[in-house]
């Protein structure tokens, strides 16, 4: 059986990421019967130091390894999936630090393998959406689902509840119900499902 990470990116605290994370989990679940097993992991449990190695990730193993508990721990977590999904925030118009950092820290473990982007924030996360596509398309050789779900708060107290709570607001949950997001986010775990299917 093929496994997929369920990646939560927020570090913060609150972290509204993580209710995010849980809706989009719960809706994975619902999805008719297949050969996936979808399991959740968040950056945050690995308490990643800003890249801390003295081997450049690239060079990792074929020339030499990496020396600490972190970083192995990660690497190690990372390689054992078969595919992932981002659920990520935009932070001041784009990718947060601690995402990006996650990325940057490996290399030889994400080529080839099929990704799908969620995104969240006032607007969705666009701009954090696109550049963690171009990121992991571009640079990391990972397959990325065309389809990318933007998941935007409700204006008005759900934001304050997002950021200063880290809740989600029942405006947005009733929104993402009315404009089809977990159709959408079904679609992209679909085109996961695909992607994984043509490289096996």
């Amino acid at each position: 059986m093929a496994r997929i990470a369920l990646i939560r990116a927020s570090t913060r605290t609150p972290a509204v990421g993580k209710d995010v994370a849980k809706w989009v989990g719960e809706i994975l679940q619902t999805r008719p019967t297949d050969d996936l097993e979808v399991e959740p992991i968040a950056i945050a449990d690995f308490n990643l130091p800003i890249y801390d190695e003295p081997v450049m990730p690239a060079m990792v193993p074929a020339l030499k390894q990496f020396t600490k508990e972190h970083s192995i721990k990660w690497s190690n977590t990372i390689a054992s999936y078969q595919g992932y999904v981002f659920v990520i925030p935009e932070y001041n118009y784009g990718l947060s630090g601690a995402t990006k950092n996650a990325i940057d820290y490996l290399y030889n473990e994400w080529p080839g393998k099929p990704v799908a982007i969620i995104s969240y924030g006032t607007q969705g996360g666009s701009r954090a959406n696109a550049q963690l596509s171009d990121s992991l398309e571009l640079v990391m050789k990972l397959k990325v689902a065309p389809t990318k779900v933007l998941l935007p708060f409700a204006p008005g107290a759900d934001i304050m509840t997002a950021v200063n709570e880290g809740l989600l607001g029942e405006e947005t949950l009733k929104s993402w119900e009315e404009t089809g997001k977990k159709a959408e986010v079904l679609k992209a775990f679909s085109e996961v499902k695909d992607l994984l299917a043509k490289t096996e």
